[in-house]
């Protein structure tokens, strides 16, 4: 061990209490919808933008980051002390009565466009957020864990990344393969319709090769994906019968945003990173080196520490309270909340990240995970 891993031992101080964060996010936005049912001002529901877009990032900036890891003999009570898994849980809950609270809105309340466009960011953050939170349950073998991952994903209507995630992004991740690894020089919203489709296609594809072995078919109940979305179903399905057909276009459109949260976390995550082939031809094991990494304290308070990506993608049955900074991994210039507003501009995302890309591997292009579209403009530049 060196002697920087053993002073970052010696720094390490159990968050403990600092974890309630998490779930206070969605108690804090249903409490924006609250507020306005409470006074009639549509400016009530703009909290979650806010706090995404403007506080996070200045709190990120204000407070730093943290690169203390847990030692080593800390890790085995980190596992099996319960608070850390009730803070997962609670989110869950919390996250349901938003969805709720909101479809109720929209489906009784006449709203000015862009009051109603507070109330879809406001609770398609809260299950955005949700598909984190889902995240951290579905990698888990405890069956309890990974039926709550599921029913996190109802919301969203994604539950088929229960699937995927777990068994196609971790195998493939940081390669050309994986639709949920952003190329350098590909956009943001052309890495969108790329994740989306091609996870939805692998996650079936995957399925249905499982349920093949078992000698079942791929319309069979034990269908991870159907399981899923036939949860997405009785929750949708119960709200437009309990408040009406109004209900249903708010559920789809805040699914959406929803999903577009995933997916533009997925974007920064792996950015440009590529895993090299061994001399068999093979893609080498999936090492912190091939996810983009992030410390920035307040972030990882409030999702999990799913900023310290590197870790987790190493080593993925790790849980988020012993997750640990690697010096070898490429870190972020700032927080998530920093990166994903700033992916929503590739012109911004480009010169901001394409030089880190760049930077990491040494100047040598070929190590890059390259959009074939952008390669020449690429080599012309950093040639």
């Amino acid at each position: 061990m060196s002697s920087s891993s053993v002073e970052l031992e010696q720094a390490w101080q159990d968050k403990r209490w600092w974890w309630l964060l998490s779930p206070a996010i969605p108690l804090a936005f249903t409490g924006s919808l609250l507020a306005f049912v409470w006074r009639g001002q549509w400016w009530c529901m703009l909290l979650a933008p806010l706090v995404i877009h403007a506080l996070l990032p200045v709190l990120d900036r204000v407070l730093g980051e943290d690169f203390s890891n847990p030692p080593e003999s800390a890790v085995a009570q980190l596992d099996q002390d319960m608070f850390y898994r009730a803070m997962v849980w609670a989110y869950v809950p919390l996250q349901m009565i938003g969805t709720v609270l909101g479809a109720w809105i929209a489906a009784t309340h006449v709203l000015p466009w862009w009051g109603y466009i507070a109330l879809v960011l406001t609770v398609g953050a809260i299950n955005g957020i949700g598909i984190g939170t889902a995240h951290e349950l579905g990698h888990k073998k405890e069956t309890l864990d990974r039926w709550l991952s599921k029913i996190a994903l109802a919301p969203s209507g994604y539950g088929h990344f229960f699937v995927e995630h777990n068994r196609g992004h971790h195998k493939r991740v940081a390669t050309p393969e994986d639709p949920a690894s952003a190329r350098m020089g590909e956009s943001f919203w052309a890495f969108l319709p790329r994740s989306v489709w091609g996870s939805w296609q692998s996650a079936w594809a995957l399925e249905h090769e499982r349920l093949s072995k078992q000698g079942m078919r791929v319309w069979h109940p034990q269908n991870h994906n159907l399981q899923a979305w036939g949860l997405t179903l009785v929750l949708w399905g119960a709200l437009v019968a309990g408040l009406g057909w109004m209900a249903l276009p708010f559920l789809l459109v805040q699914a959406v945003y929803a999903a577009s949260m995933l997916e533009v976390v997925n974007y920064v995550e792996h950015y440009g990173l590529l895993r090299q082939k061994d001399t068999a031809g093979r893609y080498v094991r999936c090492e912190p080196e091939h996810s983009w990494n992030s410390n920035h304290l307040v972030g990882n308070l409030l999702l999990y520490q799913l900023q310290r990506h590197s870790d987790h993608h190493a080593h993925p049955s790790r849980r988020y309270q012993a997750l640990r900074h690697f010096a070898s991994a490429p870190q972020l210039p700032a927080g998530y909340a920093t990166m994903i507003s700033v992916a929503y501009c590739p012109p911004l995302w480009f010169a901001w990240m394409d030089r880190r890309v760049m930077a990491h591997y040494g100047g040598d292009l070929s190590l890059v995970n390259v959009q074939a579209s952008a390669r020449r403009k690429l080599m012309q530049r950093w040639a």
